[in-house]
């Protein structure tokens, strides 16, 4: 995997002097105690993760579901839950499994614009990289080093090490970081397997959950600007840097623990985005 650093991965900015008040860090600790519970978690890919006690399993799993996770809900269950029946046990399959069976395997396969092909592309990247690093976890790691503000350099090496093992230059399911996005969805992968707690499972043991970073959509970017953690008009790369250096205000430890919470607020029907806004002081 290669070892160079792009000069367009920025760590995050300091938080401006004072900080979070203390009532944003309470309504956020009471809301991570109201939320942060699997009876919330449905319906969400993340939920796709439960079944798989091996943590093997679970990353090629987590891979998959958090990769399609744009679009509605309902279809981003379907289509991920799909996947994961046909794979069965995923590191097994994926072990025995060659491109043409894999491209038979999927050749029907569709969500929204992405077809069969992106799929066994990413699918044939995993099998590549396991074989080569032995795990998902061992091939991040290798970009990964301790002195790191954040895993955003890690995160980038070990996208290249996937569109180079699977020989696509383009994939929408492969975001790049090195490009400003947001990588929501890469995040939210990294959330769910460094995290341990009632909702993420975890899974990767060596990460610290201080270095995550924010998965931004636009319910966080929204939330976010209201709360006046970003002033960036677009959820891309910096603001989600701008809003997970906010967060870590109020937990240096495990910033991206209030993520689960706050997008509740946006996608529940008894979600109250406005009226946490205003208990946060804040118009």
């Amino acid at each position: 995997m290669p070892r160079h650093r792009s000069s367009r991965v920025h760590e995050p900015p300091p938080l401006p002097a004072g900080g979070l008040s203390p009532l944003v860090r309470m309504r956020l600790e009471a809301l991570y105690r109201c939320y942060n519970h699997r009876e919330f978690v449905h319906p969400d890919p993340l939920e796709l993760l439960y079944a798989y006690k091996d943590p093997r399993d679970r990353e090629i799993a987590g891979m998959v579901a958090s990769t399609l996770a744009f679009g509605r809900v309902s279809q981003i269950l379907n289509s991920a839950g799909a996947v994961l029946s046909q794979l069965g046990k995923p590191r097994q399959a994926l072990e025995r499994a060659t491109r043409s069976g894999l491209e038979k395997a999927f050749a029907g396969f569709r969500h929204r614009f992405v077809a069969g092909r992106e799929l066994v592309d990413l699918l044939y990247a995993v099998k590549s990289i396991t074989e080569r690093w032995g795990t998902l976890e061992a091939a991040f790691l290798d970009g990964f080093q301790e002195s790191d503000e954040t895993v955003l350099a890690a995160a980038e090496r070990f996208v290249s090490a996937l569109r180079a093992s699977c020989g696509c230059d383009v994939n929408y399911l492969l975001p790049q970081p090195e490009r400003g996005s947001a990588c929501k969805r890469l995040h939210l992968f990294l959330r769910w397997m460094i995290r341990r707690d009632e909702v993420d499972p975890g899974g990767w043991e060596s990460i610290p959950a201080s270095k995550l970073v924010c998965p931004v959509d636009t319910h966080m970017h929204r939330i976010g600007r209201a709360l006046g953690f970003t002033r960036r008009a677009r959820p891309d790369g910096r603001c989600a840097l701008e809003i997970t250096g906010a967060l870590r205000a109020a937990d240096p430890a495990d910033p991206v623990r209030f993520d689960f919470g706050l997008t509740r607020l946006g996608i529940r029907r008894d979600g109250d985005v406005a009226g946490f806004i205003r208990a946060c002081g804040r118009k």
